[in-house]
């Protein structure tokens, strides 16, 4: 191959960059970095809910009232206020849950499934509840991050619905 003094210079420098490029983002992904157990909160900080659903149960923001949507049979539906639906919504809102590492669970073996649509996202947020050895966790599917509750945590954050 004929190339110059100056065109060898200029492929040493281009491939040293190139494997600067790919070299300097391969110890993230061999090694991510653990995130902390910790406490966190169950929504993104300053999450503004535009709806919430479990199963069978749709509570959603019209204007600046909540209403609840419901395809319960009608001896099992409670009658909420505004005031009640808006504390729902707060209540996961200001939720702040133990992360624990993640346990020996059955995908589908669910108890129960919340969906929130908030303002500025594109995908709703789910969040899948389990019940193992008597203990309730929560697992956030969009940030894999598995989070603990108490039994009456989850009959809060799940009231619209029998856990």
């Amino acid at each position: 191959m004929g190339l110059s003094r100056k065109a060898w210079n200029n492929v040493v420098i281009f491939s040293m960059l190139i494997m600067i490029f790919f070299l300097n983002g391969l110890h993230h992904k061999l090694n991510p970095p653990e995130e902390e157990l910790g406490s966190v909160l169950v929504l993104p900080e300053q999450s503004f809910v535009l709806a919430l659903a479990y199963p069978g149960v749709k509570i959603e923001r019209i204007g600046t009232s909540w209403r609840i949507e419901s395809e319960l049979p009608s001896d099992s539906r409670k009658i909420y206020t505004e005031q009640e639906l808006v504390s729902i919504v707060r209540l996961w809102q200001n939720s702040e849950l133990k992360m624990i590492s993640p346990p020996q669970v059955n995908a589908e073996q669910a108890v129960s499934v919340a969906t929130f649509w908030l303002a500025a996202e594109e995908l709703p947020l789910s969040y899948q509840l389990y019940q193992v050895n008597g203990e309730y966790v929560l697992f956030a599917k969009r940030s894999h991050r598995w989070l603990q509750l108490t039994p009456q945590q989850a009959r809060q954050l799940f009231n619209p619905i029998e856990v």
